[in-house]
């Protein structure tokens, strides 16, 4: 039996959370980030006795298109997964349903799911500095009752996962980062981005179709170079200041 801890973690709070469960289900767990390893997801073939933890941050109430296709190329053959959806403070909506669909047709059994808050990725005054300490004591808590679930019989097809079959619509946010002066074209954001949006011969250019704000490039770039556009980000962050405020909890859904 293998315990596999995947994500895909562009700003590094999806893997804070993945990290926290998988420690206590098991320390000897293996990691595969999809956004390092993709081929390393697409490639896994696995058993009924195996494992996964699948991590995934909330965009728009949905799964990031980029996640279904490395997924969608896995074969679970029974395996048990524990889906993990990740919101920066407002709303999973259909994530969780959606990652469910996708790999119950691959093959897999949802033993548990989990909802769980992160600093959100493009305004991070909402949710800032979560996981914290609390959130992280939550998370221990939930693994060990998942750890409780994996020694009895339980009937994975009765386990309630919340949204609607009927996916929300997503598309996009229009803030896409730029890139300053700072940029000494190091390569290491065109070389990481998780969707090839920027131009690895010039990689101060980004294709906006193609770039799914997902802020990786912000995140890796060694000189702070990649940035927002800070009169957007505020926009943004009014429009969402009330569905974003309070602190939202974290959730288990478990048979």
């Amino acid at each position: 039996m293998s315990l596999y801890n995947i994500y895909f973690s562009p700003t590094g709070g999806t893997k804070k959370v993945a990290d926290t469960i998988a420690s206590q289900l098991d320390k000897d767990h293996i990691d595969l980030d999809m956004i390092k390893k993709p081929d390393a997801v697409e490639k896994l073939k696995l058993d009924q006795n195996d494992i996964c933890i699948i991590s995934v941050p909330s965009y728009g109430g949905r799964v990031p298109a980029i996640v279904l296709e490395h997924l969608n190329k896995t074969v679970g053959n029974g395996a048990k997964i524990i889906l993990v959806a990740v919101y920066g403070n407002r709303h999973i909506d259909d994530t969780l349903i959606e990652l469910y669909d996708s790999l119950n047709n691959r093959g897999f059994f949802c033993l548990a799911a989990i909802e769980a808050v992160a600093e959100h990725s493009l305004m991070h005054q909402f949710a800032a500095g979560r996981p914290d300490t609390k959130d992280k004591n939550e998370l221990y808590n939930f693994a060990v009752q998942i750890k409780l679930a994996l020694k009895e019989d339980r009937n994975y097809s009765k386990l309630h996962i919340p949204g609607s079959h009927h996916y929300k619509e997503y598309n996009g946010v229009p803030i896409k980062p730029i890139t300053t002066s700072r940029c000494n074209k190091c390569g290491i954001c065109a070389e990481e981005c998780p969707v090839n949006a920027i131009s690895k011969d010039n990689p101060q250019n980004t294709d906006k179709e193609i770039c799914i704000s997902c802020m990786h490039c912000v995140s890796v770039c060694p000189e702070k170079a990649r940035q927002t556009s800070k009169i957007m980000t505020f926009v943004a962050s009014q429009k969402f200041k009330k569905v974003c405020s309070g602190r939202k909890e974290n959730k288990l859904y478990l048979n």
